[in-house]
């Protein structure tokens, strides 16, 4: 009788933290939005000095009560789980996880409590609650086709730095001490500031023929920006459409279903009513 308690208290402690569909689920994910939003502002307004010299007593136990709630919340994922483990090890398990930390390890090392500024990674709980599921699919498909690609950008990316040392150690031969190009660490650093036209401005060339190469740097610029991003937009699109909701798996966690999946696609394991 006791197993048969536990077991429908782990159901609905499932459907409240794990589903946004139902009532209490989608309350439960938006008071968590707002104080996700309250304790990024009370870090924030920490921050200042006239406010914490006004206000730090009471930021501070927002801020633990807040941590409080965040605690709880995450032991509460982990007893609604049949394999907690996978959740523990998921890219929001490792996230809930950093967001109930800092206040922890403020208490050890002072001045790390602004690392709770980590969740604001935690509003991308955002697109569950306001049944954005096209935007939640396509942030799926997008991190597939980062994988799929990542080879090809690596590759990518080394020829990309070769390139900088080579037209770095060519600028400071052209250049010299004389007009900033002090060595050639300096001079790559002005290289790839140059190639992601950001253009700080601290090093310009002065010479004719080292101005006609960073004009050539600067074109080439635009060239290499946009191949990873063509990379990465190649294979998204070569992908099919992925259908999600938020409806959730008790045993492995997986949440990528159809509102009308009864067992789930990853393990099998019946989906709740």
């Amino acid at each position: 009788m006791k197993t048969i308690k536990t077991e429908k208290f782990r159901t609905k402690l499932h459907e409240i933290i794990y589903e946004a569909d139902t009532p209490t689920g989608k309350l439960f994910d938006i008071i968590l939005l707002i104080l996700i939003i309250l304790s990024i502002v009370a870090v924030m307004l920490e921050s200042m000095a006239s406010v914490k010299y006004l206000y730090g007593d009471e930021l501070e136990i927002i801020e633990w009560v807040i941590t409080a709630f965040f605690t709880f919340e995450y032991i509460g994922r982990i007893i609604a789980l049949k394999k907690p483990i996978k959740y523990v090890l998921s890219f929001y398990g490792i996230i809930d996880l950093l967001a109930t930390l800092p206040a922890f390890i403020d208490l050890i090392f002072p001045g790390l409590h602004f690392l709770v500024l980590i969740r604001a990674v935690r509003l991308l709980r955002v697109f569950r609650i306001l049944k954005l599921v096209h935007f939640v699919g396509a942030s799926n498909q997008l991190v597939v086709a980062l994988k799929k690609s990542r080879l090809k950008i690596a590759v990518f990316l080394f020829n990309v730095i070769v390139l900088c040392i080579i037209l770095g150690t060519l600028m400071y031969m052209i250049e010299g001490p004389e007009s900033g190009f002090t060595s050639i660490p300096t001079s790559i650093y002005w290289t790839i500031v140059t190639l992601t036209t950001v253009g700080f401005g601290d090093i310009t060339p002065e010479t004719p023929f080292g101005q006609f190469v960073s004009m050539v740097i600067m074109i080439l610029g635009y060239g290499i920006i946009a191949v990873p991003t063509g990379l990465v937009t190649a294979e998204f699109m070569s992908r099919d459409k992925v259908h999600e909701n938020t409806q959730a798996c008790r045993n492995c966690g997986f949440e990528n279903h159809r509102d009308d999946a009864i067992y789930c696609y990853h393990c099998g394991h019946a989906l709740n009513e």
